[in-house]
């Protein structure tokens, strides 16, 4: 059995992920939940939507966690004529001897970022939908896999909606989050600005500091190690409760299907991970819901016309939903 097939002791997994997330907080400041949130995504072998202003580091958190596992990264930014081949890569031919040979995209990385993945067309947003699912392209007939482990991270602004193109339900449901990044605090964004402007030309993003502290076979050894946890029967009913109950929760349209009780479960399992337990409670449950389940509801019309939230209309659900006793 060889490493990639071998999940790693729990304990050893658990200081691993502290160890990345301790790592990635030295260039990124001022976003603590952001950065657990993308780790628990991470090890739990998903993708994640990241909405929030420009500015914020998405581009530094992808080369800080990267860096971790001397992992490969990759930046595309999506704009209106940006074309699936440009993502994916296309066939070329090859004068000199007459054949046909394959130039890969930047797909072909472990950590794919999709700035304003909401500024290109369906047609170039659904060339990302076999990769995250299937972790292979098709080009002329050729699968090509991708590296392992994969992940993307697309982003995309809540405020700017001119020229762009919402992202379609079948995939915004293959992310396996959707996490906010928001300012930071005061003392935090004090920091941040000292640090990025002490002795330091232009706007270079720094991750000199950040240090590797596993390998690409140490991530997917940690992603088995996730995948086994235990998870109780009570436990897991009560994901499913809380999914069911979004079909029918009043101000919800379209309530989730089974792919969000799936992503709570996944999601709590690393999140116990992290946590360094080696079991799932409804508090990792809990905890998870909204980044998990809120892209995959589409509130009614009056309700958005009303200010609420979907994270608000989770909020009832939740407390709705009793949690199984100990």
């Amino acid at each position: 059995m060889n490493a990639f097939d071998s999940a790693m002791e729990l304990p050893q997994a658990h200081a691993l992920a502290a160890r990345m997330k301790a790592e990635i907080s030295k260039a990124l400041v001022g976003q603590e939940a952001v950065v657990q949130q993308v780790i628990v995504a991470f090890l739990a072998g998903g993708h994640v939507l990241l909405e929030g202003v420009p500015g914020l580091g998405k581009t530094l958190l992808v080369r800080a966690l990267a860096r971790t596992f001397h992992g490969k990264h990759a930046r595309i930014q999506f704009t209106p004529d940006l074309m699936p081949s440009d993502v994916m890569g296309h066939s070329l031919y090859e004068m000199q001897s007459g054949t046909f040979s394959i130039r890969r995209g930047p797909v072909f990385t472990n950590l794919l970022l999709a700035d304003e993945i909401n500024r290109a067309p369906a047609k170039t947003q659904s060339a990302l939908l076999e990769v995250m699912q299937e972790r292979q392209v098709s080009i002329e007939g050729q699968s090509l896999v991708v590296d392992a482990p994969f992940m993307v991270l697309a982003t995309q602004n809540p405020i700017e909606s001119e020229g762009t193109y919402p992202l379609p339900e079948a995939q915004l449901d293959r992310f396996l989050l959707k996490v906010f990044i928001d300012y930071p605090g005061e003392a935090e964004e004090t920091r941040l600005v000292r640090q990025v402007t002490d002795g330091r030309v232009g706007d270079d993003l720094q991750v000199q500091e950040v240090v590797a502290v596993a390998s690409p076979a140490d991530i997917l050894a940690a992603q088995r190690a996730a995948a086994s946890l235990t998870v109780d029967d009570a436990v897991m009913a009560y994901a499913v409760q809380i999914v069911r109950a979004t079909r029918g929760w009043p101000g919800v349209s379209l309530g989730a299907g089974p792919r969000g009780a799936i992503a709570l479960i996944r999601t709590a399992r690393a999140a116990a991970l992290l946590a360094g337990r080696d079991f799932v409670t409804p508090d990792d449950v809990k905890a998870m819901a909204r980044p998990a389940l809120r892209h995959r509801l589409t509130p009614s019309p009056e309700v958005e016309l009303e200010g609420h939230t979907v994270d608000g209309l989770l909020e009832g659900v939740l407390e709705k939903v009793q949690a199984p006793r100990a």
